[in-house]
């Protein structure tokens, strides 16, 4: 299938499912320009749907170095310049520790340099971290933690949400709650407080049950929603209300 029907297919998939907007991460350079280009063909015509766009180094790309770093910083500025507001976080990046594809010292550089990217130009961090928490902490602290920092696919426990918590991130929940082996990451999401909880499909991985094993898709946000919601004790309607504002207020988006 044409990747732009594909494309087209998940959208109307994600609309028929009640999502209204999406926000496509980059993690290298390359992915990064696909996300911005993604966004703004979808801006020019689908004007009923948000779209948004990150730019970033994973840690697993964090070997790539400063050339890299320099390339994503050219395109922040690039697209300020020629796609205002298109562009909204730096990342993902962060610590990595669990599969440690690039070294440990050129993951923690690089996440640094993006801290400051963030700052910089006054945009969210979206932070990835495995394996690696006291590091990510530490490292958040004295580099100066920007103003709005979204921790991505949660993958903590409530000892973890509550330090994330205190230097004033957000979480954003994945699929990851609805596996039964993730008992804490549902019980971080019934601690925290629905201004500063987020949900995500992280697609097309990390699909929630029970379409466990195939590629996620945006639509699929709303099963996240109603697992959070369900261990919550929440109505699905009010979490994907409170949510989306928190949605809007972690990525500035109006």
């Amino acid at each position: 299938m044409p990747e732009d029907v594909a494309t087209a297919d998940a959208l109307d998939e994600a609309k028929a499912a009640g999502v209204d907007g999406l926000i496509c991460i980059g993690t290298d350079p390359e992915s990064s320009r696909q996300a911005v280009d993604l966004v703004v063909a979808l801006r020019e015509r689908e004007l009923d749907f948000g779209s948004w766009a990150t730019v970033g180094l994973h840690p697993h790309d964090a070997s790539l170095g400063s050339a890299a770093l320099r390339e994503v910083d050219e395109q922040i500025m690039a697209g300020d310049r020629d796609h205002p507001g298109v562009i909204v976080a730096v990342g993902e990046c962060g610590l990595d520790y669990h599969y440690d594809y690039s070294p440990r010292d050129a993951q923690r550089l690089a996440f640094e340099a993006q801290i400051d990217l963030a700052a910089k130009h006054g945009l969210t961090l979206v932070v990835h971290t495995r394996a690696a928490w006291d590091d990510t902490f530490d490292i958040l602290r004295s580099a100066g933690s920007p103003e709005r920092v979204v921790m991505h696919c949660f993958t903590g426990g409530p000892v973890e949400a509550k330090r994330c918590l205190d230097l004033g991130a957000y979480l954003s929940f994945s699929g990851i709650v609805t596996f039964k082996g993730a008992p804490e990451v549902r019980d971080a999401a019934v601690i925290c407080p629905a201004d500063r909880l987020l949900v995500e499909t992280d697609a097309p991985f990390l699909a929630p049950v029970p379409h466990r094993g195939k590629p996620n898709r945006p639509a699929w946000v709303a099963v996240v929603g109603e697992a959070v919601a369900e261990t919550r004790g929440e109505k699905p309607a009010d979490l994907a209300a409170s949510s989306t504002e928190a949605t809007r207020a972690a990525f500035a988006l109006g």
